[in-house]
């Protein structure tokens, strides 16, 4: 699948303005990412830190917290890692959150159908 880009908004948790930035998707990354100089300027705060898998196959700790991520007019709180500058990442969980996903042929996101089982 190629690479594209989607244009999301983020801010603090429970409001305040955005800031809209082009960010990659990637099904690939569990969690969204942002630089942490701009999560800190949004006053998200981070919770804990973990170690995070990367493809080279190294295995390296980032802090990480919820954010508010506005996609397509809504906005839902989302997990999203304190990265370095040049990272701008939707990961697999926002993907989830938001009920989107990846159209490869249009390289674009599209709602998912939800499904549930009897009660």
């Amino acid at each position: 699948m190629g690479e594209f880009t989607v244009e999301v908004g983020l801010s603090r948790p429970g409001g305040g303005p955005a800031v809209w930035v082009q960010a990659m998707v990637d099904t690939g990354s569990t969690h969204s990412m942002f630089p942490a100089s701009l999560m800190s300027k949004l006053n998200v705060r981070s919770s804990d830190h973990r170690p995070y898998s990367l493809a080279d196959g190294r295995v390296v700790e980032y802090y990480y917290g919820i954010a508010d991520i506005e996609i397509n007019g809504r906005t839902v709180a989302c997990p999203a890692i304190f990265g370095a500058e040049d990272q701008y990442l939707v990961g697999a969980t926002t993907l989830e959150c938001f009920n989107l996903m990846v159209d490869p042929v249009a390289a674009e996101l599209v709602p998912r159908k939800l499904y549930t089982g009897p009660i």
